[in-house]
């Protein structure tokens, strides 16, 4: 169950993007993607989704080219949600949770029974029950984000993927949210993450891929990705790392490391 992206190249308005990406991702496992701002992520992810196509180089959910399916076979499979998103009128949070059902629904059909419960789940998960009757323009950034990562996760798809899920969250729901995702790969879920905290990254993700410049130079465990030559070179910070009461690791970036961000040849790239 893997969704593949081949020699990938996208070249933007005459501006490459992405060069050289072969990644397999499998189902199962939560990925943080991560780099510092316009190494490229959030193109990756939408080129995992056929929003962008690439200059070179495919897509493969499967086996299957993605740009062979039909969108609503696409958006059966794989739910995404992007920074910015909204919804463009002032419907309720139910209503914008229900939006991830459409999916699964014929033209003019009413919701079914499955339909009421994966919305109701959903909205469980992301503790926006109690925001069921508010609109959309009433919602504090927050609230507005768990209500969109609701909808994403109605779809009930194969692979969910989120481009900086917690950015506009408070502390609390930003391990509720990450521990949700990771709760969704546990259950067979594949989900890519585009992030920026590296300590919530390293924390909760089993894989982390880190680009840079349009590159792919790391690809491995959180321990084995973010060492601190990576951390000096790509994101030009140190870390203090440490071991917490229940004896899971961390990485705190805690000061400039005056390092440059240019890429090396030394990629932390299984082969």
């Amino acid at each position: 169950m893997s969704l593949d992206l081949n020699d990938v190249r996208v070249t933007l308005d005459g501006r490459t993007i992405l060069t050289d990406i072969d990644l397999a991702l499998e189902r199962g496992r939560f990925v943080g993607l991560v780099g510092p701002n316009g190494a490229g992520k959030t193109t990756l992810l939408r080129v995992l989704t056929a929003l962008v196509a690439p200059s070179r180089g495919g897509v493969t959910l499967e086996g299957q080219a993605l740009s062979g399916m039909s969108r609503e076979v696409r958006a059966r499979r794989i739910a995404a949600l992007f920074q910015g998103a909204g919804v463009g009128w002032p419907i309720t949070v139910r209503q914008i949770v229900a939006l991830g059902r459409l999916p699964h629904r014929r033209a003019f059909a009413g919701f079914s029974e499955a339909d009421e419960a994966a919305v109701a789940r959903a909205m469980a998960r992301t503790d926006v029950g109690h925001l069921a009757g508010r609109t959309e323009p009433t919602l504090s950034s927050g609230e507005r984000m768990r209500a969109l990562l609701a909808r994403a996760l109605a779809v009930e798809a194969e692979w969910l993927l989120v481009d900086e899920p917690i950015t506009a969250l408070d502390p609390a729901h930003q391990l509720d949210a990450m521990a949700l995702l990771r709760a969704a790969s546990r259950d067979g879920t594949g989900v890519v993450a585009v992030l920026h905290d590296l300590a919530l990254a390293a924390r909760f993700c089993d894989r982390i891929v880190v680009l840079s410049d349009g590159r792919l130079v790391a690809d491995a465990s959180p321990e084995e990705a973010m060492t601190d030559a990576l951390l000096a070179r790509v994101f030009g910070v140190t870390a203090e790392r440490g071991e917490a009461a229940d004896g899971t690791r961390y990485l705190l970036p805690w000061a400039r490391s005056g390092a440059t961000t240019e890429t090396s040849d030394d990629a932390i790239i299984p082969g």
